[in-house]
């Protein structure tokens, strides 16, 4: 197959052009020449879930064993290509844990090279954290131990080794993580694979030969299939009634606008961090990378029929800065079909008004308000955050244990950025001083921040300290993350 070009600082460089270049050969989205090829993959497969695992309780602890490593799958009938993953060939396990357990995480390394294990959006010590700190050798093993002190919300788990994130995550390593809250969580579909279902959704590019096709760049790396769960325009068999889906965007860089083909309302009860106050209604939702939502979907009159999940990313076109445009981007593309069939004994279930109470931070709470600037330039430093690229020696920010802060953080590329903070969750005060959007008015820890937007959160930073090891906060298009948009903060 031919090579690939695309849009980068590498290989602008090796043109001697600017990104005025671009303009001069036309613009036909965000990669350049030859396209990756297209395969035909729509072939229905059943929807694949990922295994639940609920630990082993040894002496009051909840033991989990995960090993990271080398396998196959079938993205290509009868072509299996190499991949990555959590205790198989793919992704991984979901994990499943209750609040307040504590908990034993082995992580052993089986890949062949480095790497590390992070637990996306876990309130938890900064050494436990999984990030760039918490390096895991070829053939060892790391354990993680911490309590779970979030709310009942869908987080997930990844690598996070210093510049090479992206790779080893497009490679398959992800899985999903839910915390459960038997005590306080309202009556919700909650049968895992039957009417509570996990949608991992994410986009590769493929080589004729049915192998993972990837190339780092700068800009992010964009698929040209959309997957669900490992799968290409897979098949769901649901019930006719309320049926929740918990997303996770876990693409590299892709923006997905989210809908049903027919148009239908559908409920968001949850963001990254919990759950809303109230069901919202919605018929559209975007997530960026590493955003996490929680949907009820009523099915309960539609028994013998059929409905897609859709990608409508075509109507997103005013929300896409010029950089991240390409093909996929123009059009609605199918995601998943989905059969309904006959309810289960949970149809009873009904949607609950309230579903929770969020305590609100106010801004009267803050002690300091810190600017983050996000940049991204072809010439010079390419990746910044107010300025800066990444250096594991440098910190960046120092925050005191118990405080309240609030970060504005702005966007002066031409690029969106999905903005994540490590340890803590977050409330959204504003986007270019306006209120936030109802379904957005829960905890997040991962923000999409537009071009030429400046999105304004407020956050407590609580319980753990740690004079020596950082968080991170970063862009979560990971290309970005890796070529240095990622800065460090101690908390003391």
């Amino acid at each position: 197959m031919p090579k690939t070009f695309r849009i980068s600082r590498r290989n602008l460089l090796k043109a001697s052009v600017g990104a005025t270049a671009i303009l001069a050969v036309g613009y036909t989205g965000y990669k350049w020449f030859d396209q990756p090829v297209i395969l035909d993959l729509n072939i229905k497969q059943p929807l694949s879930i990922p295994p639940l695992y609920a630990g082993d309780i040894v002496d009051g602890k909840v033991f989990f064993d995960l090993t990271m490593q080398k396998g196959s799958h079938e993205f290509v009938v009868g072509k299996p290509a190499k991949t990555q993953g959590y205790n198989g060939g793919l992704l991984g396990p979901t994990l499943v844990m209750n609040k307040d357990d504590e908990v034993v995480i082995n992580v052993t390394n089986r890949l062949g090279v480095a790497t590390t294990t992070h637990w996306h959006g876990l309130h938890i010590p900064s050494d436990q954290d999984g990030g760039p700190y918490q390096v895991i050798e070829d053939g060892a093993t790391w354990q993680a131990q911490f309590k779970i002190m979030n709310e009942a919300a869908t987080f997930f788990y990844h690598p996070h080794l210093l510049d090479k994130t992206a790779e080893q995550l497009y490679s398959g390593l992800a899985g999903l993580l839910i915390v459960r809250d038997p005590k306080n969580e309202p009556k919700l579909p909650n049968e895992y694979g039957v009417d509570d279902i996990p949608l991992i959704i994410q986009d590769k590019s493929f080589n004729e030969d049915g192998s993972l096709a990837y190339e780092f760049d700068d800009i992010g790396v964009k698929g040209n299939h959309l997957l669900v769960n490992g799968l290409v325009t897979p098949v769901f068999e649901a019930p006719a009634q309320l049926v929740r889906f918990r997303l996770l965007n876990g693409s590299n860089a892709r923006l997905f606008n989210f809908g049903f083909s027919d148009n239908r309302k559908f409920y968001q009860i949850a963001t990254d961090g919990g759950l809303l106050e109230k069901p919202v209604a919605l018929t559209r939702l975007v997530l960026s990378s590493a955003e996490r939502a929680e949907i009820i979907v009523d099915f309960s009159d539609q028994q013998n029929s059929q409905v897609e999940l859709i990608n409508y990313a075509d109507e997103t076109s005013d929300l896409h800065p010029f950089w991240m445009r390409d093909a996929l981007d123009e059009k609605a593309s199918s995601l998943l079909t989905i059969n309904l069939g006959a309810p289960t004994e949970s149809a009873t279930i009904k949607l609950p008004e309230k579903l929770t109470t969020i305590n609100k931070l106010e801004e009267k709470q803050a002690v300091k308000t810190r600017k983050l600037e996000l940049g991204f330039s072809f010439i010079g430093s390419n990746a910044t955050i107010n300025g800066l690229e990444m250096d594991m020696e440098r910190i960046d920010q120092t925050i005191n244990l118990g405080d309240t802060e609030i970060w504005e953080i702005s966007n002066a590329s031409d690029l969106l950025h999905p903005f994540h903070i490590h340890d803590i969750q977050f409330q959204i005060l504003s986007r270019n001083g306006n209120p936030p959007s109802e379904n957005e008015r829960g905890w997040k820890d991962t923000v999409l921040v537009m071009s030429q937007e400046t999105v304004r959160i407020i956050a407590k930073f609580e319980d753990f300290s740690d004079p020596k090891i950082p968080y991170m906060y970063h862009c979560h298009i990971l290309e970005h993350e890796d070529g240095g948009m990622m800065g460090q903060f101690l908390v003391i």
